[in-house]
């Protein structure tokens, strides 16, 4: 009975000494997650899109060819259309380059009269509201005779600076410039990176076979088939969030395009498919959307009503997407809460920023795939869960 009694403590200090090593695991995790985001965030697209490309490479295996060919063959096709894209879009921005000195007119015409604007409301106000206080005569200040005596007109050159003393410089900075100058080391960075992506896809599809039977040894048992399961979870998630989010993309993308070309708004194509794939951001979604309208209608200097017009059919298509498309077509097969989906958002776009908001839905799902198939995780998988 003794011995039990004895046991209790030990016990406690057990369970608190797993608690305080499992706080400090996760703080350690975290840390790693932010000091390396860079490589995290390219190793993590590079496996959403092998994930993506996996089933057209498993289909030309299927017609015999070699995996490695197949995997390279598809890996070019895939650069290419990027390309092509990447190629249309140039040629819209290099057209709309000629717009730019527009631009700076009508968008400071457009924010003077918005200033005005404020300024005329901020006046009526001011008189509905304010009372002045009454004005008291001003009497000229009293000058004495040494007053009087006329100021030189200019200011004599003090001559040569003594020796020793090194004249201030004054150097007039641009926030523009300094901002982008700032930013060219984590420019570099990312560019390094992004042209790992294609390699480590490729690496990734033509030895699929080998990583997936290596990391399956590292299980034994009903592991090894948790292991599988939770894998071909992810890859499904995966998959079906992407595939869900382009097509959803596409359509805005096509109606916007269809509906900015009724209204006569210039450049339709480039300012649908923009304004309808940033739509697809989460929360910031909606003011993204309206952007390139508004950016177009100031650059070509079009009537305020196209201007209207054109938010509020970006606005719109956003809603729609977000509250009806979104959630038959994506949040069916992601099957995460509406607070769990805002947490991740929030601890994601902490550690990677702009990355981290565009992943954070893919991480979070395929966290809470594993924790599906995972017996001792199931609990962790139904908080996530809707």
């Amino acid at each position: 009975m003794q011995s039990r009694i004895d046991s209790v403590p030990e016990l406690a200090r057990e369970t608190m000494r797993g608690y305080a090593l499992n706080i400090i695991a996760a703080g350690v995790i975290v840390a790693i997650l932010y000091w390396a985001r860079i490589v995290f965030i390219t190793v993590t697209l590079a496996v959403i899109t092998a994930l993506i490309l996996e089933p057209f490479v498993s289909l030309l295996v299927k017609f015999r060819l070699p995996r490695s060919l197949a995997s390279f063959a598809v890996c070019a096709l895939a650069l290419l259309a990027l390309y092509f894209a990447g190629l249309a879009g140039y040629r819209q921005l290099s057209s709309i380059a000629s717009d730019v000195p527009a631009f700076k007119g009508n968008l400071a015409n457009f924010v003077e009269n918005v200033s005005n604007r404020v300024q005329r409301i901020e006046e009526s106000g001011t008189r509905l509201f304010a009372r002045r206080p009454p004005q008291q005569p001003v009497t000229p200040p009293v000058q004495n005779r040494k007053s009087r005596k006329a100021a030189p007109a200019s200011v004599p050159d003090s001559g040569p600076l003594p020796p020793g003393v090194i004249p201030e410089v004054r150097i007039h900075s641009d926030p523009i410039t300094d901002y982008i100058y700032a930013q060219l080391g984590t420019l570099y960075q990312v560019a390094l990176m992004a042209s790992f992506v294609p390699l480590l896809v490729y690496f990734m599809l033509s030895w699929r076979d080998h990583l997936y039977k290596s990391f399956l040894l590292f299980f034994h048992g009903e592991d090894r088939t948790t292991a599988a399961l939770s894998l071909q979870g992810i890859a499904v998630m995966a998959r079906a969030f992407v595939a869900g989010n382009f097509v959803i993309g596409v359509m805005l993308a096509s109606v916007s395009t269809a509906m900015f070309a009724v209204i006569h708004l210039e450049y339709p194509f480039l300012i649908g498919a923009l304004s309808g794939f940033l739509s697809l951001v989460p929360y910031a979604g909606i003011v993204l959307a309206a952007l390139p309208p508004l950016m177009a209608a100031l650059a070509t200097g079009a009537p305020s009503t196209i201007l209207i017009f054109g938010v509020l059919i970006a606005v719109a298509l956003h809603l729609v997407a977000m509250n009806v498309l979104y959630p038959t077509m994506v949040g069916a097969r992601v099957h995460l809460n509406p607070l769990i989906v805002t947490l991740s958002l929030m601890f994601w776009g902490f550690l990677w920023d702009a990355a981290g908001l565009v992943l954070a839905i893919p991480i979070t799902a395929g966290l809470k795939a594993v924790c599906d198939n995972v017996a001792r995780l199931k609990n962790y998988g139904r908080i996530l869960g809707d």
